[in-house]
């Protein structure tokens, strides 16, 4: 059964993009730890990050770095924080969530945002790449 990640990458389930290729898509997360929080995942519908081969990882690792440079140039934060947890969702993400405090990356707190609000931030960030 397809994740709900392969229903965005199929354009069955809308959400703000960020970047994409033929390999990765970057979109913000719905329910965000913090403005700006952004997955990267592989198009290919893999459950575990060390179930891709070393090039995969590589490469989503590379794009990951790409998305969280232009999100720290767009989100004002001390950093862009790094995690890969995979138990909510059976596809393969990297959050990159903007960073003020530890408490950002602990997944305990969520923002509420409109869908302008979303809007406006996926295009800073694309605006960055």
């Amino acid at each position: 059964m397809a994740s709900i990640f392969t229903k965005i990458i199929q354009g069955e389930v809308p959400a703000y993009k960020v970047a994409e290729n033929d390999k990765f898509l970057a979109f913000l997360d719905i329910n965000p730890n913090a403005i700006g929080h952004t997955l990267c995942i592989p198009k290919k519908e893999e459950d575990k990050i060390f179930d891709l081969s070393q090039q995969e990882y590589g490469e989503l690792m590379e794009f990951s770095r790409k998305v969280a440079i232009a999100l720290e140039k767009a989100v004002p934060c001390k950093r862009v924080g790094m995690s890969v947890v995979g138990l909510e969702v059976p596809h393969v993400h990297v959050h990159l969530i903007p960073l003020q405090s530890m408490d950002d990356i602990r997944f305990t707190k969520k923002e509420k945002l409109t869908a302008q609000e979303f809007e406006d931030i996926a295009k800073a960030i694309q605006s960055k790449l």
